[in-house]
């Protein structure tokens, strides 16, 4: 059992990983800048998964009970978040599963980051945490109908051996999901913005899209 944070987790993606976690048997800490919304997050888990061992917290208490923090705050909210929990991660591991687009008339675009990507950004402003980039694919919407087993690869990218195996061996906690290294963290750029070519594929083909990796 691993404990898991989830900073962001009362949003699709958030709340959709701590229903898989809460279902493998992980302990999830839901965090939120409101502890309400936190605590009904928590529920809503409870509701999917009875024997779920989740908690709704406020971020920097979700952050001090983990041993992996995930990251899934709108990219508008990525940078403030983690400079005002810095101090919280420490050397933890860091999975940042953000993307930076926004929606233009409609129509997802990707933003070009300064530091090369958000997960880079991430590593600039949290310089002591272990920062990998995962779990960009995977819909939220699929992740919370957990009767429904998911389809698809979770790539990944890191620059510390140590905590890119642990979130793979996350990674396939959840039932049917592959782990796959991607190499180094500067390759998160690419992951970050495939997730736009997915959203538009979505919309195209009125489906829910992931990826799968063939010949490896």
């Amino acid at each position: 059992m691993t404990k898991i944070g989830i900073i962001g987790g009362t949003g699709p993606e958030g709340l959709g990983l701590a229903m898989r976690f809460a279902k493998a048997g992980d302990r999830v800490f839901i965090g939120s800048r409101s502890k309400e919304r936190a605590e009904d997050a928590a529920r809503r888990v409870k509701e999917v998964v009875p024997e779920a061992k989740v908690e709704g917290l406020v971020n920097d208490e979700a952050v001090e009970q983990a041993e992996v923090v995930f990251l899934t705050v709108p990219w508008d909210a990525h940078k403030s978040t983690l400079e005002g929990l810095t101090e919280a991660i420490g050397d933890k591991v860091l999975v940042d599963v953000v993307v930076p687009m926004l929606f233009d008339r409609g129509q997802p675009k990707a933003i070009l980051v300064e530091e090369g990507s958000a997960a880079q950004q991430a590593r600039a402003v949290a310089r002591e945490a272990k920062v990998i980039s995962a779990f960009h694919h995977l819909d939220g919407t699929d992740l919370q109908n957990v009767e429904r087993p998911m389809q698809g690869d979770v790539l990944v990218c890191g620059d510390h051996q140590g905590a890119m195996k642990k979130v793979m061996a996350l990674v396939e906690r959840i039932e049917y999901v592959r782990a796959l290294e991607a190499g180094g963290l500067s390759n998160s750029r690419y992951l970050e913005e495939w997730t736009v070519l997915l959203l538009h594929l979505n919309r195209i083909h009125n489906a829910h899209t992931g990826v799968r990796i063939v010949g490896a």
